[in-house]
């Protein structure tokens, strides 16, 4: 370092604020600082946020603890301020508990698989059986004469059938009426038979039971469309034998009868007309 008196003023100026700089800085980095905690000041005057499942009817004076309710204690007073859960209590496990839950649990499956084993033994046993019964019979070998009879037989069968639908096509068209006609044209027509066969009865009652038997009696007639009497039957009879012999006899007595108009011939062959006849005291025929 060259001697302070050789150097210039403003040189000598700079080496005296540099040295002085160097004695300062040294005697600051001799000294020991030390901070306070901030962090424990700032955690002792922390609040801690809980969640509480009670609360107390007045709010605390010095709060330890922020929460969703009000509670003040917690277990430092005098009753029992422990919270309490609403929760239903956890079932206790015992010491073995868990141990012997899986052992019965391996009992069961043991259990069930042995149960399905069996039934699938009885399947193996049972199931040749049943396709043996099962197993339809083999059907034998027709020979040639076989054969030939088997399409005889058929072609009768075809044949009577043919018949049978021939004959029930060509049978007679009838038509049933009774005490009620279902349209006007045979209405009509029964009516006018009516009339004839009650005038022809009146005229016609017998001698043997003029005054002295009376009935009723059910009777069907056929006519056919020539207006002729095909056939006379008494469903019930009227217990007397001279009533039901006369109602015949005045059937056959009052024939022929119209023949059908053509509205009726064109569908029907033969009218069966079922009535009532009543022979009255006043020795007369009404039928109904």
């Amino acid at each position: 370092m060259p001697p302070l008196q050789r150097m210039s003023s403003p040189d000598r100026m700079l080496w005296l604020a540099m040295g002085a700089s160097v004695l300062v800085h040294g005697a600051l980095l001799s000294l020991n600082f030390s901070f306070p905690n901030a962090s424990r000041a700032v955690k002792d005057k922390a609040l801690e946020i809980i969640l509480v499942n009670s609360k107390s009817a007045r709010r605390p004076s010095d709060a330890q603890a922020l929460a969703q309710t009000n509670l003040d204690g917690g277990g430092n007073v005098d009753e029992n301020r422990r919270a309490k859960t609403p929760l239903p209590p956890s079932a206790r496990q015992q010491a073995g508990a868990d141990l012997e839950q899986k052992q019965q649990r391996v009992q069961a499956l043991e259990a069930q698989q042995q149960k399905l084993m069996a039934q699938a033994r009885s399947k193996r046993t049972t199931a040749p059986q049943e396709l043996r019964e099962a197993q339809p019979e083999p059907s034998p070998t027709l020979s040639g004469r076989e054969l030939a009879s088997s399409a005889l037989a058929m072609a009768r069968l075809e044949a009577e059938i043919s018949k049978s639908v021939e004959e029930y096509n060509k049978r007679p068209r009838k038509k049933n009426i009774g005490v009620r006609a279902d349209e006007y044209r045979f209405a009509q027509y029964v009516e006018d038979w009516r009339m004839k066969v009650e005038r022809v009865g009146t005229l016609n009652y017998p001698d043997a039971a003029k005054g002295k038997l009376y009935g009723s009696l059910v009777l069907s007639v056929n006519i056919l469309s020539d207006g002729t009497v095909q056939k006379i039957e008494i469903n019930r009879s009227s217990g007397h034998r001279i009533l039901d012999d006369a109602a015949r006899r005045i059937v056959q007595m009052a024939s022929p009868y119209a023949a059908f108009p053509p509205d009726i011939r064109r569908d029907t062959d033969i009218i069966e007309i079922t009535r009532t006849w009543a022979f009255t005291r006043n020795d007369a025929l009404e039928t109904r």
